[in-house]
């Protein structure tokens, strides 16, 4: 008899310990930082979209489910091989930044799921990818319009990825590679182009200068040609009386005659 109700005992410890387990991984939980939940109502309308739970600690009946997204910004990398307008293979490799809309995790469930990266982003990335170098040559890709194509490709998965409840933050071009040829091809033609910029400077800078020197030779001519037009004998005779009084004025030894030029100027004799 004692046996007997020790070995009842212990089947019902069993269960119990089954129970408490059971309900430990369905009805006790915690959500992380950083992520949210919504839940799915087996017997009450099935999925709560409105409605999400935040992080900490949260009761759930058994027979209820809550799924749990990670809705901080998170970064993926893609490479892609997409072909440019004249045909070439080009080989991209991206990285993007993403996170659901955290009021519409809800919806994001219902719509498409947990697995909304796979299903949304990667095929819409690939699509706008495609699309937007598709209308580029290599080069331009490869020097001048990077950025101009970057932006329009994040602008397209942004806009697409929208419309399912799914933010992208950034798409990045990190790294193009074309084939080893075209690449050579390129990165000569940008040393010539800028071979011939460095030259076109070069020959502004002398057309400048000479220029320049064109206008102060004018410039000195026209000076020369108004000091010759107002002079006069008269002239040239007082600045000749004007230089013998300030010699005439100095210490250096000296004999003046006056009246003994051929044009009535002063003879200067013995000056040291």
């Amino acid at each position: 008899m004692e046996q007997s109700k020790i070995t009842r005992l212990l089947i019902l410890g069993i269960f119990i310990f089954i129970g408490i387990a059971i309900l430990g991984n369905t009805t006790f939980l915690t959500i992380d930082a950083g992520h949210k939940g919504v839940l799915f109502k087996r017997f009450a309308g099935g999925l709560d979209k409105e409605n999400t739970f935040s992080q900490g600690f949260h009761v759930v009946m058994p027979w209820n489910t809550m799924h749990i997204y990670d809705v901080r910004l998170n970064e993926a990398y893609e490479v892609m091989e997409v072909l440019s307008r004249n045909g070439l293979t080009i080989r991209v490799d991206m990285s993007y930044r993403f996170r659901p809309v955290q009021e519409r995790i809800g919806h994001l469930h219902d719509n498409v799921g947990v697995d909304f990266h796979r299903r949304i982003i990667i095929p819409e990335l690939r699509s706008a990818t495609r699309e937007v170098i598709g209308k580029y040559n290599p080069e331009e890709l490869y020097s001048t319009q990077r950025e101009a194509i970057q932006t329009e490709i994040y602008e397209r998965t942004r806009d697409a990825c929208a419309r399912n409840d799914i933010i992208i933050d950034a798409v990045l071009i990190r790294e193009v590679e074309l084939p080893m040829s075209l690449q050579e091809a390129i990165e000569r033609k940008l040393r010539e182009e800028q071979a011939a910029l460095e030259y076109e400077f070069r020959l502004e800078r002398e057309r400048q200068e000479a220029e320049r020197r064109i206008i102060e030779a004018n410039a000195l001519a026209e000076a020369n040609r108004l000091v010759s037009a107002s002079l006069n004998d008269n002239i040239l005779r007082n600045k000749g009386i004007d230089a013998t009084i300030r010699l005439a004025n100095s210490e250096n030894t000296k004999v003046i005659v006056v009246g003994g030029g051929g044009d009535g100027l002063p003879l200067i004799l013995g000056g040291n």
